[in-house]
């Protein structure tokens, strides 16, 4: 693995491009024989539009086919995989006029005939822009139905142990480092929707779940959970880890539980933070995005269990605003990233932490690091 690491700046996982095409040529070899290139599902839009097969740095970092650091196709990966290069697109810069839309792209969509189209970015890199994480010390926190800790760097950030990714950023010369936890808002969509169903067979809202949340202290009452439905990426790259509810009593009740569902997604998220420290990856400030930006509960829960200060921003669509600016780069409206987010991203609040609440959530953070290796011993004794 740790050439793997050296060559690509990640380990390999299954949702990664490489280990999926592996997979496609040894269990269906007949529609692996009738491929004829690879394209991303973003990159297969362009080339609709345009007639041209591109990508950008940012996206091509998830294919483990990338040389993360020399921000090329790595030859060496595409001879270990046994794979030809003409399989790929050219790989572009997030802001690079890479096509123009086509006389038969402009038919389809009604977009004119010559509309440069820019490289773009995957969701993550593109929503870093769209938040204004683009220099050294800015962090997102984006919890979704997944959960993503986001840090900008100036140089290819590695973990030896391949618990966060390392990508090209949509800015050029630039990285990012990001933690993965697979069921952020998950976790509560799968609460609700089992557990909340009333006569009529719709679920109770969130809005209803976090008010009775709001209710509970910090700590949940020493109520613990994992958010592990899905395996988990960072830290434990472990498939097979399983979420657990730990600790409950007779007195807790369904406020109590929604409540350690929050706090648990956010524990999770501040696992990334301390690879982060480990790192040396400078975090000054902290912008949240997702769903988990919009419920005031779990922002101040977050600002507590991350013991900092955390901002929300104007824009809430960051990857289709990122996206935006990155167009206008390319369009020649600012000179730069950095210039378009200067003057597009504001910052509509901030939340800062409550003393009392970050003391009460650091003792239960230590607890929450202790279960999943209780756990994992558990159900995988061997």
């Amino acid at each position: 693995m740790q050439r793997l690491i050296q060559l690509t700046c990640n380990p390999a996982l299954p949702n990664f491009t490489l280990t999926k095409v592996l997979w496609v040529r040894e269990n269906e070899p007949e529609n692996w024989s009738r491929v004829r290139h690879l394209l991303l599902p973003k990159d297969y839009v362009r080339f609709r539009l345009t007639g041209e097969r591109a990508t950008d740095m940012a996206d091509a970092s998830g294919t483990l086919l990338l040389d993360v650091t020399r921000r090329r196709w790595s030859a060496e990966m595409l001879d270990a995989a046994a794979l030809e290069e003409n399989l790929l697109p050219a790989v572009y810069e997030s802001p690079e006029v890479c096509a123009k839309v086509s006389a038969e792209g402009a038919a389809t969509c009604g977009l004119a005939v010559g509309t440069p189209v820019v490289a773009g970015a995957g969701d993550q890199a593109a929503g870093a822009v769209g938040m204004g994480i683009v220099s050294p010390g800015t962090v997102s926190a984006t919890i979704g139905t997944s959960g993503v800790v986001f840090a900008t760097t100036d140089r290819p950030a590695l973990d030896s142990r391949g618990r966060v990714h390392t990508f090209c950023h949509a800015i050029p010369g630039r990285w990012h480092v990001m933690g993965v936890t697979q069921a952020a808002g998950l976790s509560l969509r799968w609460f609700r929707d089992t557990f909340t169903i009333n006569p009529s067979g719709t679920p109770e809202s969130y809005d209803r779940l976090t008010a009775e949340a709001a209710k509970i202290p910090p700590g949940s009452d020493g109520l613990l959970w994992t958010p592990y439905l899905m395996g988990e990426r960072t830290p434990h790259l472990d498939g097979s880890a399983r979420g657990a509810l730990v600790g409950i009593t007779a007195s807790h009740t369904r406020g109590h539980i929604v409540r350690a569902i929050l706090e648990g997604v956010a524990f999770s998220l501040r696992d990334t933070f301390t690879l982060f420290n480990e790192m040396n990856v400078p975090v000054q400030s902290i912008r949240l995005g997702g769903g988990g930006a919009r419920a005031p509960l779990w922002r101040q829960i977050q600002a507590d269990v991350y013991g900092h200060s955390v901002e929300i921003v104007e824009a809430e669509e960051g990857a289709a605003y990122g996206a935006a600016l990155l167009a206008a780069v390319g369009a020649g409206i600012w000179h730069s990233v950095d210039a378009a987010c200067a003057a597009a991203v504001r910052v509509a609040a901030r939340i800062d932490p409550h003393p009392a609440a970050v003391a009460t959530l650091r003792g239960s953070y230590d607890a929450f690091r202790r279960v999943y290796p209780a756990t994992r011993q558990i159900l995988n004794p061997t």
